[in-house]
């Protein structure tokens, strides 16, 4: 279960950066032998993997005014973790991405 918190917390904490302070909506379902989270927000961009930073080559600055710049884990996260994951326009508007995981 601790995946799928995790998932959850990486699409919802994108929709919130994608839309702040607007509705996003969560949706946890369970397709035997599957859990799929699926977040919506109101944008239509659709989500993209940043190369995030690497560590071992000295990537990530650490002082504290540059904490919050060394960001772009998130979808390689999501992808390493969930069996399948996307995203899909919803015909009302907006967008809808998922993650399907084996628990």
């Amino acid at each position: 279960m601790d995946d799928v918190f995790l998932v959850a917390s990486e699409l919802i904490n994108n929709a919130i950066k994608e839309t702040p302070g607007e509705l996003i909506l969560f949706r946890l379902s369970r397709e035997e032998p599957f859990l799929t989270v699926a977040v919506w927000d109101s944008s239509p961009r659709r989500p993209y993997v940043r190369r995030p930073p690497n560590a071992a080559e000295g990537g990530l600055d650490i002082s504290p005014e540059s904490w919050d710049d060394n960001g772009g884990w998130g979808l390689p996260i999501v992808t390493a973790l969930a069996v399948d994951c996307g995203c899909g326009k919803d015909p009302r508007g907006g967008k809808w991405v998922w993650a399907r995981l084996k628990p």
